[in-house]
């Protein structure tokens, strides 16, 4: 897969789909981020909460969960032959995406 084809709207679902521009086009990685503030704020809140009422592991046990589901999203896209930069994008976008799905 082309560089030019690779980091696209078609390739890359972001949970707020209100700031990708419209049209196939490259998109930033601040762009996925922006796209994704509610399921960060959800990730770093539960993170917060756990690491000050329960216990400190807890909260690296979900940062575990977080790289873990990273690494199999950029390990797949990368199976497909995408590039790393859209393997990225893709990867972070997925996690926050479905961390939402029960919202």
């Amino acid at each position: 897969m082309t560089n030019e084809h690779c980091a696209t709207r078609t390739h890359i679902e972001v949970w707020n789909g209100r700031v990708l521009p419209d049209g196939l086009v490259s998109i930033s990685f601040g762009t996925v981020l922006r796209g994704s503030l509610l399921p960060i704020v959800v990730w770093l809140g539960i993170a917060a909460f756990v690491y000050f009422v329960y216990n400190p592991l807890v909260a690296v046990v979900e940062g575990v969960l977080f790289l873990a589901s990273f690494s199999v999203g950029f390990a797949l896209r990368r199976r497909l032959r995408h590039s790393i930069r859209c393997s990225i994008y893709g990867a972070v976008g997925g996690v926050l995406d479905k961390s939402m799905a029960g919202f």
